[in-house]
């Protein structure tokens, strides 16, 4: 809790609106109690308007200071009906079409995001990722500043010599699954800003692998090594301060003794705080591990490189989990448009 409790005082002087589109959901219901009750801002829960106040009676969980907005009756749905065939248009979208997607909770909670009625949207607690990520990537769009969305878990190890304090960035482990060269450095680019928003240091990216430094041979160690070079490159354009180094394994990245042995002079081995996997097998595989056989307090995934905050939780998330996974988003929109300069600023349809 120590890592989450910083981020909700961080939100606390700035609060923020959250969707989550599975109203009825009891760890929804609970996670949106606690964000209103923590002062974090205002929760909405998307959803029939009495199916949701029957199962927050059932839970008895008070719903004082929540939003509820049944996308069916809302006032704004002929509006983002609209806003959605204009998106889709080239995709030869008809109006009842746009109109049948825009009643579902996702597509409605992504679109109140893209038009600026809510701040973040977290979701994914009992549908697939496919199902979440889609409204997301066909509405809210990709930030101008970046050509790939990713996402990021961010682990809370016990062990605080590891990370920063015990606090790690893994990414990506739930959205591209090959990444190429470019889309590798986008992804250790975005990491790094988000874990410099959320621990204020600098961050220290490692790009794992099979191999440091040339320990062993294969294609892919080569697409890790151009990685590291293009994601400097990258971070120096867009004017982040911070540290990367790959291709590395992932003992000589967290290890000091190790990395003492193998790299003396890295500004990385031995302490990373970002940790990025070259494809999504290995990262999902490794945050799952350390999430259940660690016992880490586990927060995503938060997706990164989009338009607007967003994330899509794991079905296996519990209400802490949801409420901490919202926190991060709420934070993400405080410096958003500073983060991602011109984020944020077209309408969709525009």
């Amino acid at each position: 809790m120590r890592f989450i409790g910083s981020v909700i005082e961080k939100l606390q002087r700035h609060p923020k609106r959250i969707v989550f589109p599975e109203g009825t959901e009891p760890r929804v219901l609970q996670a949106a109690r606690q964000f209103h009750s923590l002062r974090l801002g205002a929760p909405i829960l998307l959803g029939d308007r009495t199916k949701i106040k029957e199962a927050a009676a059932n839970l008895n969980v008070s719903l004082t200071g929540v939003r509820i907005i049944n996308p069916v009756e809302s006032e704004d749905l002929d509006n983002f009906v609209h806003r959605f065939e204009l998106l889709r248009r080239r995709k030869g979208m008809q109006t009842h079409e746009a109109r049948e997607a825009m009643i579902l909770p996702n597509y409605y909670g992504a679109m109140m995001v893209a038009m600026h009625q809510a701040d973040g949207v977290v979701s994914g607690t009992n549908q697939s990722t496919g199902s979440v990520l889609r409204p997301f990537f066909q509405i809210i769009k990709v930030a101008p500043a970046t050509s790939t969305a990713s996402s990021c878990m961010v682990m809370e190890v016990q062990d605080t010599r590891f990370g920063e304090h015990g606090i790690l960035f893994m990414g990506d482990c739930g959205v591209i699954p090959e990444p190429t060269v470019d889309q590798l450095a986008d992804i250790a680019v975005s990491t790094a800003r988000l874990a410099r928003q959320i621990v204020g240091t600098r961050p220290r990216v490692a790009l794992l692998s099979f191999s440091t430094k040339g320990s062993a041979t294969h294609p892919s160690i080569g697409r890790v090594k151009a990685a590291t070079a293009l994601a400097e490159q990258k971070a120096k354009a867009q004017g982040l301060e911070a540290d990367f180094d790959g291709e590395l394994q992932v003992d000589a990245a967290l290890v000091p003794e190790i990395a003492a042995r193998k790299l003396p002079d890295s500004l990385v081995a031995g302490r990373a705080t970002v940790l990025i996997f070259p494809d999504l097998n290995s990262g999902n595989i490794a945050s799952k591990l350390i999430q259940h056989v660690a016992r880490a307090n586990a927060y995503g995934q938060i997706l990164l490189g989009l338009d607007r905050p967003a994330a899509d939780v794991s079905r296996g998330s519990t209400a802490h989990d949801i409420l901490g996974v919202a926190a991060i988003v709420g934070l993400q929109a405080i410096e958003f448009n500073q983060l991602h300069p011109g984020a944020g600023a077209r309408l969709p349809g525009e």
